[in-house]
């Protein structure tokens, strides 16, 4: 089997894993079936595969894999020609170690907390105000921590493209279409140049201007 992403292709993480794949130059398809047969959401078939009932899945070959970091620690590995980890441990590790608080911390305060309930598939029918509050204020406390990793450079991890840089566009993008009234990122001049710069590569242009908020 070629590389196929099980997961609705509006999801960041889906998005993270197409992206990284836009960089290494893989061809891959995604969607919610596998091998043309449409798996249910949660379904028993869908926590073979990930024992969680989460996304993204990749499957290639025989096998698969789950939990976005390590998929893209599978593609390094799988297609190490186009691997995008460089040999320098002090870099490798401070990729490792903001993968792992993107896929978690700053997922949970973006994306879980404050987008899925404001700009969601399935937002609540009603906002609590203060819930409200007390998400906007982690948002804003998330893109300082974000701002001051950055800083200067083109990458949030040292000066190449990186599974990081795959994690976080994604939510940055969905993120800078809020207004509240202003954009979000209009704060943070260097997040914003930053997301204009992951927008305008070929693999932004591929994944973040496709509009998939459809479980095709």
């Amino acid at each position: 089997m070629n590389l196929h992403i099980f997961g609705p292709g509006f999801s960041t993480f889906v998005r993270s894993v197409r992206l990284y794949c836009e960089e290494k130059g893989l061809a891959y398809t995604y969607g919610m079936s596998l091998r043309g047969q449409p798996i249910e959401w949660h379904g028993e078939t869908h926590r073979i595969y990930h024992p969680f009932g989460k996304v993204p899945v990749l499957f290639h070959g025989g096998g698969h894999v789950f939990e976005t970091n390590a998929i893209c620690r599978y593609l390094d590995a799988a297609f190490p020609e186009r691997a995008h980890m460089p040999a320098d441990l002090a870099v490798r590790t401070e990729i490792d170690q903001w993968s792992n608080a993107l896929a978690t911390s700053v997922d949970e305060r973006l994306v879980r907390n404050y987008l899925l309930v404001v700009a969601g598939p399935n937002p609540p029918k009603t906002l609590d105000p203060e819930m409200l509050a007390r998400a906007e204020s982690q948002v804003e406390a998330t893109l300082a921590i974000l701002d001051a990793q950055l800083g200067e450079r083109a990458f949030i991890c040292g000066d190449r493209y990186s599974i990081a840089d795959a994690l976080l566009t994604p939510m940055l993008d969905y993120l800078s279409d809020i207004s509240r009234p202003a954009s979000w990122l209009e704060r943070w001049p260097r997040l914003r140049n930053y997301l204009d710069c992951m927008q305008s590569r070929p693999s932004g242009r591929a994944v973040l201007l496709t509009a998939d908020f459809q479980a095709g």
